[in-house]
């Protein structure tokens, strides 16, 4: 009988994606990725500048927040904390880049950044934007970046689950995460105030 080797740990994660889509219903069934074309390392451009961009207006998001939102307490706190995270986020997906980074964006954040209440409301669907962006993505991606890539939306989860238990909602409501294609990223980004740079 012939030996099989290990498999690497970023196939791992590949097959759990993929299985877990599976004992969740059916892959197209709940809205989660499928395999449609084989990674490749142009695919990793184009993905990890979609997650970039997220990243971009994560940062912009939480700096401006701090600067004008009047933010006190816990919530200064869990901004100050998810802060220093995106920032790390994006550094390491603009080295993962090198010179093929998009520039950074322009953003216009208007009442979500002007007061606690609309800073919650808009952290946690940027949270949400993000985990389901990275999802969404992580089947399309070669095994090197998606192994970077699942470092960072476990992160993301957590801050997810930080800023609902701060207002009040139910960190994880639901037995799996939805996963949004590329145009549905680009969308939800546009009506919270991203604008190409």
């Amino acid at each position: 009988m012939p030996v099989q080797e290990d498999p690497t740990r970023a196939q791992m994660l590949r097959r759990a994606i993929i299985c877990g889509g599976a004992l969740a219903g059916g892959v197209a069934t709940w809205g989660l990725p499928q395999l449609t074309a084989a990674a490749s390392k142009e695919r990793d451009v184009r993905v990890l500048n979609l997650v970039l961009a997220v990243e971009y207006t994560e940062v912009a998001f939480y700096e401006e927040a701090l600067k004008r939102g009047g933010l006190t307490g816990e919530l200064e706190r869990y901004a100050r904390v998810v802060l220093e995270h995106e920032k790390a986020h994006l550094a390491f997906v603009k080295q993962a880049l090198g010179g093929a980074a998009d520039p950074a964006p322009r953003h216009a954040f208007a009442d979500k950044t002007k007061d606690a209440d609309g800073f919650t409301a808009a952290a946690v669907k940027l949270e949400d934007l993000a985990v389901a962006t990275y999802n969404g993505q992580a089947v399309n991606l070669t095994p090197g970046s998606l192994k970077a890539a699942a470092r960072i939306v476990s992160v993301e989860a957590r801050h997810a689950a930080w800023i609902r238990s701060i207002v009040g909602d139910v960190p994880a409501a639901d037995a799996t995460d939805t996963a949004v294609k590329e145009a549905e990223t680009r969308a939800q980004l546009t009506d919270f105030g991203w604008k190409a740079g």
